[in-house]
């Protein structure tokens, strides 16, 4: 996820490589990979980095979190904008770990920010102002649409949007598997589906119908779509979907709770 947000901004004019300092736990050769594609800095001393920070992004795993923000605690200033990405991790759990009164914001995007698609939802800890909301919704609508949600929801939007793209994957990945099978070609299969899918989110996105009436639009009495709705019906697809999404968000309460 870190490499997709950072790979979004660079592909904007309103962040450069200077403007970015990166740092991981140990893995030295996967920093120089990252410094190496996208011309970012190398955090040499993480004191003067932390100290001389605008924005500290926190993009580490959710296990990791806790450590993680106790070793950079010392060098947080209060008035630094704390900006969180980790799945489950609440904002009152980082002000519990920094002691400080910093302005902290979660933010759900998820990997198509790397090409400028995140859906991305934030929410504000309690001592982040509008102002502070204000330059997240600017460092993020740089990667795609932003949401202002209650803290509460953000296990919802994990769920939804935040692992959603992998459940669009998994339905690309199917219909490909039916194609080939059906003897078409990868290349002819990969060029229909994702036009298919992209045609269908512009729809989404672009008109007033909701999901039920464009799918019954494309669905002939006696047609081929019935056809194939009748057997996802028949294998309780949609069930499916709906458990695998409260499973995402299950699992998102349980990493905020350990």
């Amino acid at each position: 996820m870190a490499e997709a947000v950072m790979e979004g901004m660079l592909k904007t004019d309103q962040w450069q490589a200077q403007h970015l300092t990166i740092k991981n736990r140990s893995n030295k050769e996967r920093l120089q990979e990252l410094q190496f594609k996208y011309g970012v800095s190398l955090s040499i001393n993480i004191k003067d980095t932390i100290e001389n920070a605008d924005i500290i992004i926190l993009a580490v795993k959710p296990k990791d979190a806790s450590e993680a923000v106790i070793s950079l605690q010392p060098f947080i200033k209060k008035e630094q904008l704390i900006i969180s990405v980790m799945a489950g991790i609440s904002t009152s759990n980082i002000t519990d770990w920094t002691k400080k009164e910093n302005p902290v914001i979660r933010a759900m995007p998820n990997t198509s920010a790397s090409i400028g698609y995140s859906a991305t939802a934030l929410s504000n800890g309690k001592f982040a102002t509008d102002l502070h909301v204000k330059k997240a919704f600017e460092l993020f609508e740089t990667i795609g649409t932003v949401t202002h949600v209650a803290e509460d929801k953000l296990h919802i939007v994990t769920g939804l949007s935040g692992s959603g793209p992998a459940y669009v994957y998994y339905i690309a990945e199917a219909m490909q598997k039916a194609a080939e099978e059906l003897s078409l070609s990868e290349e002819e299969a990969r060029n229909l589906i994702s036009q298919t899918l992209l045609g269908a989110s512009l729809m989404l996105k672009t008109t007033a119908a909701s999901p039920i009436e464009l799918r019954k639009k494309v669905t002939s009495p006696g047609g081929t779509t019935e056809a194939g709705i009748g057997t996802l019906d028949q294998y309780k697809v949609q069930d499916a979907f709906l458990a695998c999404i409260k499973k995402a968000v299950k699992r998102s309460e349980e990493l905020g709770s350990m």
